[in-house]
């Protein structure tokens, strides 16, 4: 659909925003960032990504980027929407540039204006284009050669699939609202018009008006509430959109030391600060080996149970599910991962979503590294093989060869097809490769410096190809040859030089497996497990042979395995339970399904109840839950179930 002049909406007060900006003297020119006189970053132009390789943006970042984005913004509970202006900084890479194209998705425009060292140049024609059920709307705005900002009202859908509000009988008061935002990948358009894409960064601030009794949280420095009752928050470095959050709820905070802490809801508060209290020695490994923390504070948020990731690496505030609060700090290595990204992700970024490995894989490879560190080698073994098990269900349930390759193929449906064991697993193995042939004297200083050389830019999988080249492989030519490097970069699979990691614990499990399975004492093989840790667990779980209905009952009678608080122990045997029928473990099966929206346990639950001839038990049991998951996690569903 396409608009030749800007439509006003009298339903809500965005446009009366806009004209209020474009009236006032103090804002003219001057973001509420700008006013704080933030020292941010200079993004030097000449390292900026300037190729247009990203197929999931509309914008045209190869001629014009954003520099800095301001949003004033409502939160209005009662119609689920965000409601105001957003004023967008730009800079032109093509200086004969005539538009600048941005990324919506399900956004109602109330008006655009041009402005020009401050002041209002003009209302806008702007254009709406066809809509895409993946992409969205692209929104073409014209410019003069004077045009350096942009104004846009809009307001979001209740449906904007980068935002998930609920209701307070969702949340654990049941007295107040909830609402939070996950923008990775491509979901940054649905809460605002930007160049939606992370070859392009840029820093924001942003003014928010919450109900009452709420607190507002974003990526961002945590700002006090104004004597307007308003809130105010900035990000002085330069990110990319999909690292853009909100958070607005019943939230509370406690410190864990003076640059790090937890926000949660009041019922989970003081456990999720004792069960990441190890954090700081997170970021004190993280430091001692790859360069020092750029970012300020680092603090998480623990959200409802519908998040549907284990954790979001957004900066300054990283998002985590209440799935790893297992008491026993059983579950955080996600925090190291989360906190990682601090590095590779955050601080060095893919350039475009079919070189994600350059986040999730170094991530993973970082945040072993740090398990190793802190709790020693023979956990981060563990970690290791049990990841590798996760990779190599991934490839062998592939849809084709392609999309095991590190390097994505372009023509990717989607880029969430692009977040699986592939790029975070096969892209940890493959930097364990050149750590082993390089050496860890060698290796570690180069990713140092990896880091530091690219931190806040984007890159592609040939930079740090090209960079491995300069600053490895010329110093030591018989380390790796081309073809090992690109069977793991550019082939499908795993490359034979993969590390095979040897687990003496995971020996020890299976040798009580067999005996047990063999006819042993079960009282034998609970004497044995009182030392095991979750990975045991998880390890013996994950590969019980073909079990009778009476070892299945034995197993659950002793350990009390249906209904466990551990999510992850509690998802490893729930997938056993559905393979080999055991129907006594379906009732805690069903309450973990309503009340668990973690992606990572819930669509393959699903899925392996749909293969093992359970899809109308498991229809009936989404329809009750659905309405309490994340927007991602309902569409993965749907198409799993095919509702």
């Amino acid at each position: 659909m396409s608009f030749t002049k800007p439509v006003i909406f009298s339903l809500f007060a965005a446009s009366t925003l806009l004209t209020a900006c474009n009236n006032s003297t103090e804002n003219k020119a001057k973001s509420p960032a700008q006013e704080m006189k933030t020292e941010r970053p200079v993004l030097d132009m000449s390292k900026r990504i300037t190729k247009k390789d990203d197929k999931f943006t509309y914008a045209n970042y190869d001629e014009i980027q954003i520099t800095h984005v301001d949003l004033n913004l409502d939160v209005n509970f009662d119609v689920k929407t965000l409601d105001g202006v957003a004023t967008i900084d730009f800079v032109r890479i093509n200086d004969s540039v005539e538009n600048i194209v941005l990324d919506t998705k399900n956004l109602t425009i109330g008006g655009v204006d041009r402005l020009a060292e401050g002041k209002v140049e003009s209302a806008v024609d702007y254009t709406l284009g066809a809509a895409d059920s993946v992409l969205g709307t692209a929104l073409t705005i014209p410019l003069t050669a004077e045009t350096d900002q942009i104004r846009i009202a809009y307001r979001t859908s209740p449906e904007a699939e980068g935002l998930q509000w609920l209701s307070p009988v969702q949340t654990a008061g049941k007295e107040k609202p909830y609402l939070f935002s996950q923008a990775q990948a491509i979901n940054a358009r649905t809460m605002a018009p930007l160049q939606d894409t992370p070859a392009v960064r840029h820093t924001y601030s942003a003014t928010l008006r919450v109900p009452e009794g709420l607190r507002p949280l974003m990526s961002a420095s945590q700002g006090e509430q104004e004597a307007d009752g308003s809130y105010k928050f900035d990000m002085p470095q330069p990110i990319p959109s999909y690292l853009i959050a909100i958070a607005v709820g019943d939230i509370k905070f406690k410190a864990i030391n003076d640059h790090i802490g937890v926000y949660a809801e009041e019922y989970i508060l003081d456990a999720s600060a004792e069960e990441f209290s190890e954090t700081p020695l997170m970021e004190e490994a993280n430091a001692r080996l790859y360069g020092p923390y750029q970012w300020g504070r680092y603090d998480l948020i623990v959200l409802p149970p519908s998040f549907p990731f284990g954790g979001m690496e957004n900066p300054r505030l990283s998002f985590m599910t209440p799935t790893l609060i297992a008491g026993d700090k059983s579950l955080t290595n996600v925090v190291a991962h989360e906190l990682a990204h601090s590095w590779s992700g955050n601080l060095v970024t893919n350039a475009s979503w079919i070189d994600a490995w350059l986040n999730e894989g170094f991530t993973s490879y970082v945040e072993n590294r740090v398990m190793e560190d802190l709790y020693g080698e023979r956990r981060a073994v563990m970690e290791q093989a049990l990841a590798l098990s996760d990779l190599k269900r991934d490839i062998a349930g592939a849809k084709r060869p392609e999309l095991t390759q590190l390097k994505l193929p372009t023509d990717i449906e989607h880029p969430d097809d692009a977040f699986t064991q592939v790029a975070y697993v096969k892209g940890q193995y493959f930097l364990i490769f050149l750590e082993e042939r390089f050496g860890r004297a060698a290796f570690d200083p180069f990713l140092k410096s990896w880091f530091t050389e690219h931190a806040f830019q984007s890159v592609t999988t040939e930079d740090f190809l090209n960079y491995l080249n300069e600053n490895l492989r010329e110093k030591f030519p018989d380390a790796v040859t081309d073809e090992e490097i690109n069977a793991w970069v550019y082939e499908g699979g795993l490359p034979d030089t993969a590390k095979n990691p040897q687990s003496d614990a995971f020996d020890q499990v299976e040798q009580a497996s067999q005996t047990w399975f063999e006819g042993g004492n079960v009282e034998a093989l609970q004497e044995t497990t009182q030392a095991w840790s979750t990975h045991e667990w998880l390890h013996f779980l994950n590969t019980l042979p073909e079990l009778s209905q009476a070892q299945y009952v034995q197993l659950d009678g002793t350990f009390d395995l249906s209904g466990t608080q551990n999510a992850e122990t509690a998802f490893a045997w729930y997938m056993q339970a559905i393979k080999g029928g055991y129907e006594p473990a379906y009732a805690d099966l069903e309450n973990f399904l309503m009340t668990v929206g973690r992606g990572k346990f819930i669509y393959r639950l699903y899925a392996a109840l749909d293969t093992n001839g359970k899809g109308d038990w498991a229809k009936d049991v989404y329809t009750q839950a659905r309405a309490g998951y994340h927007p991602i996690a309902q569409r993965r569903i749907d198409a799993i179930l095919n509702e």
